[in-house]
């Protein structure tokens, strides 16, 4: 019903900027509440932010605070997070992904419905 594609990723020096984008296929995307997760090898998949329907509501996870940010462009259907000051623990697969069911910030994996594919983001040292 939602297909989500992340663009964005890349190869980046310790201390650059990223930006990603996350493009929702449906109409309603003004409706589902999306996040951003992230996976590095070996390690479970993380929450990194969260952002309302509305895009009026926004959470982030301790570790990116205050560096990265999460926006929407509704009228896009699109997701964004930008990445500034990467570090090398920043390295991972990044996730888009869609709630349906609720508007709201939501900080689990299992709050989500869809997901998209990855994008790479892999910060040199």
């Amino acid at each position: 019903q939602v297909q989500l594609g992340e663009s964005g990723g890349g190869l980046v020096q310790a201390g650059g900027s990223l930006r990603l984008s996350c493009a929702a296929s449906g109409r309603t995307f003004s409706s589902y509440a999306m996040g951003w997760f992230r996976q590095a090898p070996g390690k479970e998949r993380d929450i990194v932010a969260s952002i309302s329907s509305s895009g009026r509501t926004t959470w982030y996870a301790d570790s990116v605070k205050g560096r990265f940010t999460i926006s929407r462009d509704n009228a896009k259907s699109t997701v964004y997070l930008q990445m500034n000051s990467l570090k090398a623990e920043d390295t991972a697969v990044y996730y888009c992904a869609a709630r349906t069911g609720y508007p709201g910030t939501a900080y689990s994996s299992r709050d989500y419905d869809y997901w998209g594919q990855g994008t790479q983001v892999t910060v040199s040292s």
